[in-house]
């Protein structure tokens, strides 16, 4: 889930869709030195800050995984357009920090702007083609359709019941013609157990009364329960799968380092320095997209307050990542 400042909205409300959808690539541009030079104390403080602020915006790459999941998004919604009743979907599984969500995520804005562009952003105005929910941990299907709701604006009363509410969500949505819907966090469904099958009913009970296509986001769901029983098999029969996971050290790996080293805003920053660091940043994220970039941002924040204005191996080991990438660091070391 995507939050900001107290003007801004999560990702799974309609609004903070909106600002997702439209928001800019981040943009920052280095002064040249002779203009760095003639900054006083105060503007080169907002200076700093507002490349600090451009470092911590995710920059989106366009990996493998991305590009897959695009291409595949992008046909099932054209083979569903003209099916009344068993569309085919996609699951996006793999492992935390793989870039799940913001593979689908992307495709859900590109597919809204897409649609504007075809259009006119006018006639698109009246439309809401893309809805983006994520299932809660021990969710009931009142607390799934609540989800739905909160996205599509739908008032919620607590004397509503949940086919109340669902019926709503289905009418308000249908008539704004949604036709791409990204459920994400899909592994808090499981069939093994009673609330997993009736929370997957309620999830099929949107798929027939939407005419959109589904594409679910989750981690390991082949493991978590989703594809067991006779839903399970169900969901199975009329998806995809793609699976993510981590980069090998291979060339894509040193591809997409040197294309996030393209994103650095650093006044000492010397090209090259990253990819030569390609097998280091390997050992330190075990190949985790999420790991690197946050890795990688955070270094270049750490650089810009500290006045190194580079990121240098010294620098990095300075930089604690998440738990996981620090824990498999650890046990590659001490086994060499």
């Amino acid at each position: 889930m995507v939050t900001g400042d107290a003007d801004h909205f999560p990702l799974t409300t309609r609004e903070g869709w909106h600002r997702f959808t439209d928001a800019e690539p981040a943009e920052s541009k280095l002064l040249p030195g002779s203009d760095l030079d003639l900054l006083g104390d105060a503007d080169r403080m907002a200076y700093d800050h507002a490349r600090a602020d451009y470092h911590s915006r995710l920059i989106v790459v366009a990996t493998p995984t991305i590009k897959q999941v695009y291409g595949t998004g992008r046909r099932l919604i054209l083979l569903n357009r003209h099916q009344i009743s068993a569309r085919r979907g996609l699951i996006v599984t793999g492992a935390a920090g793989t870039g799940k969500t913001t593979a689908v995520t992307q495709l859900g804005r590109n597919h809204e702007l897409l649609l504007r562009h075809r259009l006119g952003h006018q006639a698109a105005a009246g439309r809401m083609p893309v809805v983006y929910v994520t299932v809660p941990p021990a969710a009931t299907p009142k607390m799934l359709a609540s989800e739905f709701a909160r996205f599509a604006g739908v008032p919620v009363h607590s004397r509503q019941n949940q086919a109340d509410i669902t019926n709503a969500v289905c009418d308000v949505l249908a008539r704004l013609r949604a036709d791409l819907v990204l459920v994400d966090e899909i592994h808090n469904l499981n069939h093994g157990t009673p609330a997993g099958e009736d929370l997957s009913d309620h999830l099929k009970y949107f798929t027939e009364h939407l005419p959109a296509t589904f594409i679910y986001a989750g981690i390991d769901v082949e493991r978590c329960g989703v594809f067991t029983g006779t839903r399970g098999r169900q969901l199975a029969g009329r998806c995809e799968l793609i699976c993510t996971g981590a980069f090998p050290y291979r060339d894509e790996w040193a591809q997409l380092i040197a294309a996030l080293e393209a994103t650095l805003r650093l006044h000492r920053h010397e090209p090259g320095t990253l990819p030569a660091q390609a097998k280091y940043l390997h050992q330190r994220t075990g190949g985790m997209i999420g790991s690197l970039t946050h890795l990688i941002r955070g270094a270049a924040i750490r650089a810009i307050l500290g006045g190194q204005e580079a990121l240098t191996r010294a620098l990095l080991d300075t930089v604690r990542i998440d738990h996981a990438a620090e824990s498999a660091t650890r046990r590659s070391s001490s086994t060499r």
